[in-house]
């Protein structure tokens, strides 16, 4: 009778065991699933290229890193109250905020903060301006979310592509706070705003277009990426001081050797790590005023 109990007790156990284990299952499938849900009206903290996502250097880089060129504004991507707002050698000027839906978001490396602890923001406000302190190889944003807060162990820590939408590197992203009610992040992420893709962006949205996903997809990644090579073009045409459009004319004036062509994927630290230089380095020889690079410019390595 004793032993009849004990093995009734021990299969009780197992099965509790097992009941457990299928409960924290689906608890988490339904985390994941709300973050998606309350996050469907963020948007992006900055305009620039992506140059490099979360999960990263060994699982160390826990957030998702955007570059431009110094002062661009970075947006708070929800409304919410600043938490911290501080400088630090890691981080650098850097801005934390926790939003309604028990999200903390953090905005690093920043040139400049414009918010203070206890502020109220809204979605869209600016905060900041990018900038290239503290522990950081050039200008740009770096962006983390944790759930509930930030922790030094960053244990918390989750894919800003769950929030944000799914990103590449090199991917031009945008900031469109005024978005239709039931746009996704997902589409505006890839889109400019400028009036022939927010067309195209709610024809999408009401299932008008013919093609399939993936070719969706593909089309709307280049149709970002040439919209953003037209905004840098512009840009460096009315800026006199900037000194970007020599860079194709320095580069075919070098030796051959001492020339490398951007690989979509490509960052500066890579590049400096195949060519044996550095960062720091090949800012200077290419007269570069920030990290973003793009697929087929020619640099100059030595």
């Amino acid at each position: 009778m004793h032993d009849f109990i004990k093995r009734l007790l021990i299969a009780g156990l197992m099965a509790l065991c097992i009941s457990l284990l299928f409960l924290g299952g689906k608890h988490s499938q339904a985390e994941m699933l709300d973050i998606e849900e309350l996050t469907s009206k963020w948007v992006w903290p900055a305009e620039g290229v992506v140059t490099d996502l979360y999960g990263t250097r060994n699982g160390e880089h826990k957030g998702i890193d955007i570059a431009s060129t110094a002062l661009t504004p970075i947006h708070t991507v929800d409304k919410g109250i600043v938490t911290k707002s501080y400088y630090s050698n890691s981080y650098g000027h850097v801005i934390f905020i926790k939003h309604d839906n028990n999200l903390e978001t953090v905005y690093a490396h920043l040139n400049k903060r414009l918010v203070k602890e206890g502020a109220i923001v809204q979605r869209g406000e600016i905060i900041g301006e990018m900038g290239n302190t503290g522990d950081s190889s050039g200008v740009h944003l770096h962006f983390e979310i944790h759930q509930n807060e930030w922790t030094f162990e960053k244990e918390n820590a989750i894919n800003p592509e769950k929030a944000l939408g799914h990103a590449l590197i090199g991917q031009p992203v945008f900031v469109r706070v005024n978005q239709d009610a039931n746009e996704s992040v997902e589409t505006i992420a890839k889109l400019s705003v400028n009036d022939g893709t927010e067309d195209r962006s709610l024809s999408m949205k009401n299932g008008q277009s013919k093609k399939n996903p993936t070719e969706e997809k593909e089309e709307r990644v280049q149709s970002s990426a040439q919209n953003q090579q037209t905004h840098s073009q512009s840009h460096l045409r009315t800026n006199k001081d900037n000194q970007l459009l020599d860079r194709p004319k320095l580069a075919s004036e070098g030796n051959a050797n001492n020339k490398y062509t951007v690989s979509t994927g490509d960052t500066l630290y890579s590049i400096a790590k195949k060519t044996n230089t550095s960062v720091d380095a090949l800012k200077q020889l290419n007269r570069l005023t920030s990290d973003v690079i793009k697929p087929q410019q020619i640099l100059i390595t030595q």
